[in-house]
């Protein structure tokens, strides 16, 4: 984030800090937060195209769960081209949000399906 310098300009009789204005508005637009995502989709035909969705977004864990951090515009984003497929009626999808990755923890047992990378 880059430092700006910061400038006052009366409005209204107060006076306000613009730039550290727009400096906070552009900080809570790209603060990410973690998601785990698990959808229960009763088609198999929509299957591939919800599939398709959540990877563009986040990483493949196991067959219907996925996780990852978003910004609160992706995870708009994702949520609009989710609902735009699912059936409301017959599907599933579930969002865990999690402010801060750090208190995870992740225990697995068996085989890890899609060990999580930066690679797609």
């Amino acid at each position: 984030m880059k430092k700006r310098n910061i400038t006052h300009t009366k409005q209204d009789g107060k006076f306000m800090s613009v730039q550290i204005k727009q400096l906070v508005s552009d900080h809570k637009k790209l603060r990410k937060m973690y998601y785990i995502l698990v959808y229960d989709i009763a088609d198999v035909k929509r299957l591939p195209r919800i599939l398709k969705i959540c990877r563009k977004y986040l990483y493949w864990v196991q067959k219907s769960v996925f996780e990852g951090e978003m910004t609160k515009s992706q995870f708009l984003s994702i949520k609009a081209e989710l609902l735009s497929k699912i059936n409301k009626k017959e599907d599933s999808v579930i969002f865990y949000v999690i402010r801060n990755k750090e208190v995870i923890r992740k225990k697995i047992l068996g085989v890890e399906k899609n060990e999580i990378t930066n690679f797609i």
